[in-house]
């Protein structure tokens, strides 16, 4: 049998889990969202420049835009 659902309960464990996290502070934040927007820079860079030659491969083996 299912126990009976008690939201009072249920605030009470959440703010006890809460209590509980280790917040990054402001710098950590920044730093992070700074890496981030530099590695998915990077990517695209990667993916675009993977893009472009494999694109010349095939256009060079097909024959096409010579």
């Amino acid at each position: 049998m299912a126990t009976k659902f008690n939201p009072g309960q249920f605030v009470r464990e959440v703010r006890q889990e809460t209590a509980k996290v280790t917040w990054p502070t402001r710098k950590e934040t920044a730093i992070t969202t700074l890496m981030v927007f530099i590695f998915v820079t990077l990517a695209a860079v990667f993916f675009f420049v993977v893009d472009q030659a494999l694109s010349t491969i095939v256009q060079v083996i097909l024959g096409f835009g010579g």
